[in-house]
């Protein structure tokens, strides 16, 4: 945006000498600042897919005994369960294998990576 404002000041507004520096220190600061989001970006880590399930928190909509269905983020997802958990439950994906959840009850991990204050922040509500 920056580096079509110093073309159009170039164009019809300033001196020649003038606009061929206001478009070269507009080609500068485009640059740097497509560097700085490069760099920002890329500290970024994006989970996504059945990967990003790893650590949430659902529901068990059928006794998982030791299979089961569980919803998830608003999806409902086949799993596995152990040890059990019953329906109505609320459940933490332990890991995923194609399209099934390895799941175990939330009460029973609470020793786990997850404390109780996350495990009910992120579960549905």
């Amino acid at each position: 945006m920056l580096l079509a404002a110093a073309v159009v000041l170039m164009l019809f507004v300033v001196p020649p000498w003038l606009g061929v520096t206001l478009v070269a220190l507009a080609l500068v600061a485009e640059i740097g600042e497509l560097v700085l989001w490069r760099r920002v970006l890329d500290r970024i880590r994006v989970t996504t897919g059945a990967e990003g399930l790893v650590g949430e928190v659902g529901e068990a909509i059928t006794a998982c005994d030791p299979e089961g269905s569980v919803r998830i983020r608003g999806e409902i997802w086949k799993a596995r369960a152990d040890p059990p958990a019953a329906r109505g439950e609320r459940i933490l994906v332990e890991a995923v294998d194609g399209l099934t959840l390895a799941v175990a009850p939330a009460a029973a991990r609470s020793g786990s990576r997850m404390s109780s204050a996350d495990i009910a922040t992120r579960g549905e509500g």
